[in-house]
């Protein structure tokens, strides 16, 4: 057998008797492993012989040495911080049996349409190589490259499933939403709603009641994503279910808090402000069930609109105190979600009420108030800022000329 010497050619080693002609072998396939390890093409090249045949061919691989070689390459392109450690070799005759474990970290190009994530890969693998003229003219493998991909591709299939129930989520919470921003003669609504993923628990709405009047509703459900969209989906359309029979903001949250109550989870409640305007004489009814209070800008300044009442949904039995307030000619009101005051810089300092206050108090009427927000909002954050909560912004503004 090619590789094997005499008696006066054989040592005694750890687990007996080893030609050097097996220690000749196992020295080459460590030389080789180390230039896998390395991408080291031209070393592979070498001791690969030029008829090598790889017994293991991997998707999509070519066989042959090129094809071998081509394949770490490509290892290597989607891989970093590669390394071996071997744990046992054993040599018979012409052929070298490996144990070893390679640890990777997939940070570079997508491997076998898995998409990099940075995280480490851990391979065990049982080779053997058949050595003939001093190089590999065969590779047999068994690893469990095959258990990872298993692994991950039930992990993305987990993640499609997921990203399918949160289009539907996403579809559930766009109907949720009015389609158009209702037309007042002397008046200008402007919403403005920003998820912090793909659904969110903030919401917003319009009711077109009798008498020209109109509901005018901003709210927070407790929470992100799925669970947050459904309660909020639920809480938007009780109200508009309770707000068309009702002339009374205070008795639509009183109403729609009994109803929710007893349907959503424990754990979760609705924050919201509803106002029902006349357009014609600019009166302002509103009611509050714990939402962040809007502002009132008028004369320069701007001031809240308090108005007491529990979050919705939270306990039965609850009151809602209902207050009123005329809007002139050139005054707006501000209703927002939290998220907009509890956006942070990177210095973790937060936006905050008393700058949102100072902001609207100093806003001109060079443009929109909802657009200036932004752009102090925007600035504030600074680029690569990561949304902490939805973010969502109603401006009432009563034009300062009727047509």
């Amino acid at each position: 057998m090619e590789g094997v010497g005499g008696l006066k050619d054989m040592r005694v080693g750890e687990k007996g008797f080893v030609s050097e002609a097996e220690e000749q072998n196992k020295a080459l396939v460590r030389r080789f492993l180390a230039a896998v390890q390395n991408g080291d093409s031209d070393t592979m090249h070498e001791l690969l012989s030029p008829d090598f045949v790889d017994h293991s061919l991997l998707p999509g691989q070519e066989p042959g040495r090129d094809g071998y070689i081509e394949a770490v390459a490509e290892d290597h392109a989607a891989f970093s911080n590669v390394r071996y450690h071997i744990e046992d070799m054993v040599a018979s005759g012409d052929k070298v049996i490996t144990r070893h474990t390679t640890r990777a970290i997939h940070d570079g190009r997508a491997w076998m349409s898995i998409t990099p994530d940075g995280r480490e890969w851990d391979v065990m693998a049982i080779l053997i190589h058949r050595i003939s003229g001093g190089r590999i003219v065969e590779e047999w493998s068994a690893n469990s490259v095959n258990l990872i991909l298993e692994d991950l591709q039930q992990e993305l299939r987990e993640r499609e499933r997921i990203e399918q129930e949160l289009q539907v989520a996403r579809r559930i919470q766009q109907a949720s939403l009015p389609e158009k921003v209702p037309a007042l003669e002397g008046w200008r609504i402007s919403p403005y709603y920003r998820p912090a993923r793909e659904v969110g628990g903030d919401f917003y709405d319009f009711h077109l009641l009798s008498e020209g009047k109109l509901g005018l509703v901003v709210g927070d459900a407790t929470g992100k994503g799925v669970p947050a969209a459904l309660v909020m989906s639920t809480a938007c359309g009780m109200l508009r279910a309770v707000a068309l029979s009702l002339d009374s903001p205070g008795e639509v949250l009183e109403r729609t808090n009994e109803a929710l109550f007893a349907r959503i989870p424990a754990n979760m409640f609705v924050t919201c402000f509803y106002a029902i305007l006349d357009s014609e004489s600019g009166h302002l009814r509103y009611a509050n069930a714990g939402h962040d209070l809007p502002y009132l800008r008028r004369n320069g300044e701007a001031d809240e609109l308090r108005a007491r009442g529990m979050p919705l949904g939270l306990m039965p039995g609850m009151g809602y105190e209902e207050k009123e307030v005329v809007l002139e000619e050139g005054e707006s009101v501000l209703f927002y979600s939290d998220g907009l005051v509890e956006a942070h810089d990177p210095e973790d300092e937060m936006f905050g009420f008393p700058r949102v206050r100072a902001l609207l108090a100093e806003h001109r009427e060079e443009g929109p108030l909802d657009d200036f927000l932004l752009r102090e909002l925007y600035s504030f954050v600074g680029e690569g800022w990561e949304q902490e909560d939805d973010i969502t912004l109603l401006t009432l503004q009563r034009s300062a000329t009727r047509s």
